[in-house]
């Protein structure tokens, strides 16, 4: 016998069940008083002892539903609390704290571990990429959504925040992984030769074509065209690339017959093209055309938090993993704008890594860096005499403390990542310091 099951949301389940008991408790009570009546006797004992009934199943139903709903909720929470997941994020203690009641608890507890999958998630599936700041996140998330079409990309961003990177992860991704990626910097190549790369030449095509010459878009047949900053392409080059994104065709240079390919075509540019199409220097029908899907790269001082973990990456590949920076470095680090970017950063640690012993500290760093940060002195010839080096070192620590609060706008989370230590230990600092958080916060408001 065919076995038929409907499926039935608990939205609609709960809500029936409820306005039913109500129902019932309506017409069970119109009908105990109509009964009554009818005899000449008053109705309140009869309707009273119903109402405390129904008050009963109500009640009990309500807790059954509770039970079966928030029972495995709870059973979650618990062996998430046992396993020592909820340990490795530094954001639950905080967050725990200003939920009392069960719910308000459940919701910081889901929510966290949400947040925690998805940092698992990004690592496994983006290993090269390194960041787990929400922005960076984000920035994952759109690569997996366009990864598996074929539309085209558009990545924007400044100089330095790893759009290359970012596009051959698209590639990775895609169904085209198996097949050519090939990468082309339009500012790199000059007027006179970027059509040549692109399009190929034939022989005796121009002075110097010696034999046939295959451009990028034979070459990644089948595969992925990637443009780096196209901004900076000719516009005679941009007319021959648009018939190329139009209709998957063009001629060599020198040659009179057209080739078809099959290609992907991801752009990058670190400028305004909308501005550049309104100025004349961009083609609108071009940028229509790259404009399919555009993903927005965070500059560096948008995702701070990620710091650490490049300036740990950088050493890696140096080889200089037992290499570490000072938390006062690491803050220096976390307070510039970096106009360069991630790119930038990776120059600042490499040299600092040369000059470096055990430690990378803030002398170090370029002098530029240390300019730029307004973080704690405490000059010696301005020391008390009453106050001994354990005494100078505490105050020193507290300033620095309380300048990574006040740039952090009191996130203990965000200034225990700037100062390169664990938010545990950041809180025992506090408490040893004697810091008032609640009163530094109502100043920075």
């Amino acid at each position: 016998m065919k076995d038929i099951r409907f499926q039935i949301s608990l939205y609609v389940i709960i809500p029936i069940i409820f306005a039913g008991i109500a129902l019932i408790s309506i017409i069970g009570s119109h009908n105990l008083t109509d009964y009554f009546f009818k005899r000449n006797i008053e109705p309140q004992r009869a309707v009273m002892i119903f109402g405390t009934i129904m008050a009963l199943i109500t009640f009990g139903l309500g807790l059954i539903i509770a039970k079966l709903l928030l029972g495995p909720v709870e059973r979650f929470v618990r062996k998430t609390e046992e396993l020592g997941i909820l340990a490795q994020i530094e954001t639950i203690p905080e967050k725990s704290k200003a939920h009392t009641d069960d719910m308000g608890r459940f919701n910081v507890i889901l929510e966290t571990v949400t947040e925690l999958l998805s940092k698992v998630d990004s690592q496994k599936l983006f290993p090269q990429i390194v960041g787990q700041s929400r922005p960076i996140r984000s920035v994952l998330n759109q690569i997996v959504k366009v990864a598996g079409t074929d539309a085209t990309v558009l990545i924007v961003g400044e100089t330095g925040t790893g759009k290359e990177l970012i596009s051959e992860s698209i590639h990775e991704h895609s169904q085209r992984a198996s097949r050519p990626f090939v990468a082309l910097n339009c500012a790199a190549i000059p007027d006179s030769l970027l059509e040549s790369e692109l399009f190929g030449h034939e022989k005796g095509a121009f002075t110097g074509a010696d034999s046939r010459k295959l451009g990028k878009f034979e070459t990644a047949d089948g595969g992925t065209v990637f443009l780096d900053e196209i901004g900076d392409m000719p516009l005679e080059t941009q007319a021959k690339l648009l018939r190329v994104l139009q209709e998957s065709k063009f001629e060599r240079v020198g040659g009179i017959h057209s080739i078809e390919v099959d290609v992907r075509f991801i752009a990058a540019t670190n400028k305004d093209l909308s501005r550049m199409v309104e100025e004349g220097a961009f083609r609108q029908d071009l940028f229509y055309r790259l404009n399919v899907f555009t993903i927005q790269l965070p500059p560096l001082r948008n995702r701070q938090e990620d710091i650490p973990a490049l300036v740990s990456e950088f050493l890696q590949r140096l080889g200089k993993e037992d290499l570490q920076p000072s938390p006062e470095t690491i803050q220096i680090l976390s307070s510039y704008t970096w106009p360069g970017n991630v790119r930038e950063l990776q120059n600042v640690v490499e040299a600092a890594s040369v000059m470096a012993g055990s430690a990378i500290e803030p002398v170090h760093l370029p002098v530029h860096l240390n300019q730029d940060w307004n973080g704690p002195e405490i000059p010696l010839t301005d020391a008390s005499p009453g106050k001994n080096l354990d005494d100078h070192l505490r105050e020193l620590e507290k300033r620095m403390i309380l300048d990574a609060l006040k740039q952090c706008n009191g996130v203990q989370v965000k200034a225990a990542k700037m100062l390169g230590i664990k938010e545990r230990s950041l809180w025992h600092r506090i408490k040893k310091l004697d810091i008032d958080i609640t009163s530094l916060k109502a100043g920075l408001t």
